[in-house]
């Protein structure tokens, strides 16, 4: 007992826990609010982080036997794709395995009474699902910088390490399948002797009109040179066919080729998806310039027409090739301008499946995380892809302006707000 006339002392642990009555509801202090935060947090990375390891891998390896199959790549090469591959496969994981990880946290929540549970002590459900919106806005801007990375850096560096090692691809090739081919450039080989092809047939395209070349020789060696772009072919004994012209040599000969003839992936691209988020203000300037330059032509060659009194070339079809060409520019700029817009709505899909697949979740009460990701993730697969694919390609016919490729996202959006209010009205 306290002295007489003392105040009663209060213990710490009485302080943190509110005085809950029906006349007086729960107040919850700030510590309470935090131990909530950080269960969901907890429960919500670690889910989230072994589902986007797994799925990460699983892609990983499918993206680099892809690679392996169609270029003939071999040990060596495979590793050296790896951390070009990797942000492509993340920035395709990291939106379903966040809807994931929030499907099966919730679903199961709300399958074991949790969330009755708040609710029943005055907690509104947006205290549990405010932590899960705070991380999916931060990995929402880390999948807008692997989209960035993936489409820039990663898909060069995959060309880089393709085309460098082209001298091993072709040998391992011809050592397995006795041939090898690309569209510009075609091998044939009896047999490979360490780096002695045994009576090779090499068939290429000659200068820039095209004509096609036949090297038939007792022994040819490979050798490229990243340097000067060429893979260099040193035949001895062989004959030279090249249209009605046939020559023999005895000696040796020898022809460089350039390595993207022999090469399966081009050298470099110039694909406004493969254009980094840094270099698109640069590369819109440079196509309308680009763009006036294809308008003066067409009117220059209009106005030279009317001067020099040829009608016949003030006519629309004279100029036909630059209005193709003209054609062609505008659709790339559309490309450029709106490309940014969809780096940025595909990465913020994360959010979006967020504020869908929490509220969602906890109203189906399902404690299956498979059946509580499927049944989240099916709406999503039917309304938000469709959209988003149909707003990128108008958007790139330029019959709509750029934003229109976040209206799958807006979409998403309020049908999550409607049952987020569903939620905490029930």
């Amino acid at each position: 007992m306290p002295p007489e006339g003392s105040s009663p002392r209060i213990l710490p642990e009485a302080r943190e826990k509110p005085a809950c009555s029906l006349a007086a509801p729960c107040r919850y202090t700030p510590a309470a609010m935090k131990i909530i935060t950080r269960y969901v947090l907890s429960e919500l990375l670690q889910v989230f982080l072994v589902a986007l390891s797994a799925l990460t891998l699983f892609m990983l390896v499918v993206g680099l036997v892809k690679e392996a199959q169609q270029q003939g790549l071999g040990l060596i090469q495979i590793l050296m794709l790896v951390p070009f591959v990797l942000p492509e496969a993340m920035r395709f994981a990291v939106p379903g395995t966040m809807l994931f990880a929030v499907a099966s946290v919730f679903g199961r929540m709300s399958a074991a009474n949790e969330v009755t549970a708040l609710k029943a002590a005055g907690i509104t459900p947006m205290a549990l699902i405010w932590p899960a919106a705070a991380l999916a806005l931060a990995v929402s801007f880390v999948s807008v910088w692997l989209n960035d990375v993936a489409v820039s850096w990663g898909r060069d560096g995959v060309r880089r390490v393709v085309v460098n090692s082209v001298e091993q691809i072709i040998y391992g090739r011809l050592r397995q399948q006795r041939s090898y081919a690309t569209s510009e450039v075609s091998i044939n080989v009896k047999a490979v002797d360490g780096k002695r092809l045994i009576r090779p047939t090499l068939s290429f395209q000659t200068g820039a009109d095209g004509k096609p070349a036949t090297v038939s020789a007792a022994e040819a060696m490979l050798e490229a040179n990243p340097e000067a772009g060429t893979l260099v072919v040193t035949f001895r004994d062989g004959t030279l066919h090249m249209a009605d012209y046939t020559a023999s040599f005895p000696d040796t000969i020898v022809r460089e080729v350039p390595l993207t003839a022999v090469s399966r992936k081009e050298a470099s691209s110039t694909s406004p998806s493969e254009i980094a988020m840094a270099d698109f203000g640069r590369a819109r300037r440079e196509q309308i310039a680009k763009i006036d330059q294809v308008e003066q032509l067409a009117a220059g060659k209009t106005a030279m027409g009317m001067v020099m009194g040829r009608i016949e070339h003030t006519v629309p079809e004279y100029t036909h090739p630059e209005r193709d060409l003209l054609k062609h520019e505008h659709n790339r700029l559309n490309r450029i301008v709106m490309e940014p817009w969809r780096r940025w709505a595909n990465g913020f899909s994360c959010l979006c499946f967020v504020l869908v697949g929490a509220p969602m979740a906890i109203r189906m009460r399902n404690a299956d995380f498979l059946t509580s990701f499927f049944l989240c993730f099916l709406p999503i697969l039917v309304v938000y892809y469709p959209v988003f694919m149909l707003g990128v390609d108008q958007a790139k016919r330029g019959a709509v302006p750029p934003i229109a490729v976040w209206l799958g996202n807006l979409l998403i959006v309020l049908w999550g707000w409607w049952l987020l209010r569903r939620v905490v009205r029930q």
